[in-house]
């Protein structure tokens, strides 16, 4: 009797490893191979928060101000910006503009843009106070950077990720000033908070005052950093005005001018030469290998196999579609990444092979 049920039990467990067993291969058929690093994103692709919305305000004409809240948010630093994934699965990206310090508390600020790609009108439409909200770790490539002074310009909506640069220079006791434009001051966020800051800060509407003066530019110390957000018009004039441009940081949510977005022309767009080769990739983590038509990009043939791939942009300017690239070589058009960056990722909205395969960390 006990030698019957010791190999009941033995027979039990071993159904049970190889269960086990079948689901880890399943998830992953290369397993047990060690395990790769995190994407170069600094996150999984595939992790989402989730926030409610605890305040809804406008601050100015056509802004909504939302204020998230949820334990699980995680720290940021001024300059970052979080992927809100909308109620229709519209992925946009929105500057954090309210305090780092305030754990598991998000501030966004919306502009409503009726003739733009229709985030912005569901945004404004459907994201209440009491609502949950699904979005994505920050990220940050509007970093500040150190130093002892600085020449901040916004446009409209582009104070949001100014806001808290200001407070962090204020903090540091760097010495600063603010050159704030917009159509209107009615059209104009944060005007109340940014009164605190006294004379640091310039405000320019351009119904009193017509187009921003940018002389503080010409007048700062040689090598002051000057970190601009707003309409590309103003990004162009901020750049034409700096006496040395290599200090100027500029964040954008749109592609600059001129640029070709998934043509590789311009500058700014990259390497890549505009033809459009057919290719296969190894997606690594799952040991799938895939076929890229030269009809299609890589972000559309990796989600056949992957429809949870996260993008946004399709034009190479967000990073939202960033992953690391094990091996093959890359033809990269897109706005956005670093030589170093380059050198082991690609984003895979608008760059392509310029060998016959890749394989990536997915």
């Amino acid at each position: 009797m006990r030698r019957a049920l010791t190999v009941t039990a033995v027979a039990g467990a071993a159904l049970l490893t190889r269960r086990a067993l079948r689901r880890r291969i399943g998830r992953s058929p290369l397993w047990p191979l060690p395990a790769l690093e995190t994407p170069v994103s600094g996150h999984s692709p595939r992790r989402l928060l989730r926030a409610r919305i605890v305040s809804r305000t406008e601050p100015a004409e056509g802004v909504v101000r939302l204020v998230l809240e949820s334990p699980d948010l995680p720290a940021w630093t001024p300059g970052a910006h979080v992927d809100v994934v909308l109620p229709s699965g519209l992925v946009r990206q929105y500057s954090l503009c309210g305090d780092p310090g305030a754990a598991g508390r998000y501030t966004i600020a919306i502009r409503l843009v009726e003739d733009g790609r229709g985030g912005s009108r569901e945004a404004h439409a459907r994201l209440v106070e009491g609502a949950e909200l699904e979005l994505r770790p920050p990220r940050n490539r509007f970093a500040l950077a150190p130093a002892t002074s600085y020449v901040f310009v916004a446009g409209g909506i582009g104070i949001t990720p100014i806001l808290p640069m200001l407070r962090a220079a204020t903090t540091a006791g760097a010495d600063w000033t603010l050159l704030y434009g917009g159509r209107s001051r009615a059209s104009m966020p944060f005007l109340p908070e940014l009164a605190a800051y006294g004379d640091r800060v310039t405000i320019l509407p351009e119904d009193e005052t017509g187009l921003p003066d940018l002389a503080p530019l010409t007048g700062a110390r040689p090598g002051t950093p000057v970190y601009c957000c707003g309409p590309e018009p103003l990004m162009a004039a901020v750049l034409a005005a700096a006496p040395d441009p290599s200090v100027v940081h500029l964040e954008r949510f749109t592609p600059a001018p001129g640029t070709g977005a998934g043509t590789g022309t311009g500058a700014g767009a990259g390497t890549g030469t505009g033809a459009a080769n057919p290719f296969t990739v190894t997606l690594r983590r799952t040991g799938r290998t895939i076929e890229v038509g030269a009809d299609e990009t890589t972000l559309a043939a990796v989600r056949r196999e992957l429809p949870n791939t996260p993008y946004s942009c399709q034009q190479g300017f967000c990073g939202t579609c960033q992953h690391r690239v094990l091996a093959g070589e890359v033809d990269h058009r897109d706005q956005l990444l670093t030589d170093a960056e380059r050198e082991d990722s690609m984003l895979l909205c608008v760059s392509r092979a310029s060998s016959d395969h890749l394989v990536l960390d997915l």
